[in-house]
């Protein structure tokens, strides 16, 4: 189907737009499908968050360039949470892809991370235009944009696969935002193996 595409003369920047959300839909399907099929396995481990935030952080430095967005970060190297490193790397870059997304030029995202009880909480908060309240429980669901969203470049699957990421390791997420004001997503992480 691309090479139709091409042979009708189209921009090649057009051609690679086309290519790459191609390629982040198959690629987002093909996660989405492993994680509900159960046919992916979690390596959970005691890991410094540190390196897994550096990890989900290197896929947006570009684009928070671009917009002259800072990145800011607020974690202790030596903090360190059970966790499957390259999963939870997933699920806060999803975070941070949409709060860079979102978020307008000279705009602002932290990600910071601190032990709480029984969980580690990693928050990404934003200075974007935040989420009405009556989009927030639905937020989560799978292919589900908000109304304010629909314009922007992705497919809903973001947040579903976060959330999907974050129960399979045993934690949860949260959403606290006001319109106008921003968001913060919260992940919780156990701390300690619990029928994971």
């Amino acid at each position: 189907m691309l090479g139709s595409i091409v042979a009708i003369g189209l921009p090649l920047g057009l051609n690679s737009s086309i290519y790459s959300v191609g390629h982040i839909l198959m690629q987002s399907l093909i996660k989405m499908s492993r994680l509900e099929t159960g046919t992916f396995v979690l390596h959970m481990k005691e890991a410094p968050l540190s390196e897994t935030i550096a990890r989900a952080m290197s896929g947006v430095w570009a684009a928070a360039e671009r917009k002259h967005i800072s990145l800011e970060v607020q974690c202790h190297e030596e903090l360190t949470a059970l966790h499957d490193p390259k999963w939870t790397a997933e699920a806060v870059g999803n975070l941070l892809d949409n709060a860079v997304k979102y978020t307008p030029a000279g705009g602002t995202v932290t990600v910071s991370a601190q032990m709480l009880g029984s969980f580690c909480r990693v928050d990404v908060t934003d200075t974007g235009p935040g989420i009405p309240e009556g989009e927030q429980g639905e937020i989560f669901n799978r292919f589900y944009r908000g109304a304010g969203t629909r314009t922007a470049e992705g497919l809903g699957l973001g947040l579903y696969l976060t959330r999907k990421i974050l129960t399979l390791q045993g934690g949860y997420i949260k959403v606290s935002s006001i319109p106008g004001s921003g968001s913060t997503f919260s992940l919780y992480l156990p701390r300690e193996l619990s029928g994971v």
